[in-house]
């Protein structure tokens, strides 16, 4: 079944993109990797891949950490360009321009800050609005993104969760109103990712009019079934539903005897795919040669060259 997307505006690309992804549900998984940029080029993890296993994944996972918004969108046109997907994220403070450690240690006034009219809301808009014109930028390339803002939330340890389900939710929706009603950007795939630390994920759901895909995140190992059925719980028919962030890469096997059909994973970057003792190189060959994943070079072609 082919859901549409959430927002009815969305871009050609980004419709493409998502009947794509519905398509996979239980048919195959696209395989990810997310870059870093502090081991001296944020190809480090992209080519650690490309030399043990002679294949990319086909999706890319981005941060807007550390204000590097001009990096992440040259290196995702560049991507889109090689017929791969682009996935980004931002660990930041509740200012919207600091990093990781702000991102955990800060906190908002959750009262003031979500209430129109405050100078806590105005300056909370004011920051999220920082990535827009980056954004404005990708769609103007007719680049879709699968866009994962606020993850892990119900783990409570980044700012975004501390409000509790109740301030998330309103949080989201306001990002998701400012994003697409008020800067026209439509292309944007809005992409939920749980933690595995809650039981009860339902209170932290937005709505289905404001998710495409939701998926979980878990450095446990294994494919992670329980996850995958607290998430199908959660999902309305047809959404797809991602391992949004792993550890360890799941194989073939273990999706299937964890009944866990992940559309893609996104494993993590450093030292959880460079280190043998988490991904070791025969599994990197064993996932990456399997049919059932889907890697950069067997993604179709989701470019209209018309849009150009």
């Amino acid at each position: 079944m082919t859901r549409a997307l959430s927002n009815p505006q969305a871009t050609p690309a980004a419709r493409r993109l998502y009947d794509y992804l519905c398509s996979l549900q239980g048919h195959g998984c696209l395989t990810g990797q997310m870059e870093s940029v502090w081991c001296g080029t944020p190809e480090h993890e992209m080519n650690y891949l490309l030399s043990r296993t002679g294949r990319l994944p086909a999706i890319r996972g981005l941060d807007f950490i550390d204000n590097d918004f001009a990096g992440v969108v040259r290196r995702a046109m560049e991507w889109h360009a090689r017929g791969g997907i682009v996935t980004i994220c931002w660990h930041t403070g509740p200012d919207f321009s600091s990093s990781y450690k702000q991102s955990q240690e800060e906190d908002i006034d959750w009262a003031t800050a979500l209430t129109p009219g405050t100078p806590a809301y105005d300056a909370l808009i004011a920051g999220m609005d920082r990535a827009v014109p980056y954004l404005k930028r990708l769609q103007m390339r007719h680049v879709p993104v699968l866009w994962r803002p606020f993850h892990e939330m119900d783990g409570k340890w980044f700012w975004w969760g501390k409000g509790g389900p109740e301030g998330f939710v309103k949080l989201w929706r306001m990002m998701y109103d400012r994003y697409v009603n008020h800067w026209s950007l439509h292309n944007l795939i809005w992409v939920l990712g749980f933690s595995d630390a809650t039981a009860d994920l339902a209170p932290w759901y937005p709505g289905d009019e404001y998710v495409d895909i939701l998926g979980g995140d878990s450095y446990k190992g294994g494919a992670q079934g329980g996850l995958y059925a607290q998430c199908a719980a959660i999902a309305p028919e047809g959404m797809p539903i991602c391992y949004h962030e792993n550890g360890e890469i799941p194989t073939r096997t273990q999706m299937e005897e964890e009944k866990a059909p992940w559309v893609w994973f996104m494993t993590w970057h450093t030292s959880w795919i460079v280190n043998n003792d988490k991904n070791p190189q025969e599994k990197l060959h064993e996932v990456f040669h399997d049919p059932y994943f889907i890697n950069l070079n067997a993604v179709p072609d989701l470019i209209d060259e018309t849009e150009a």
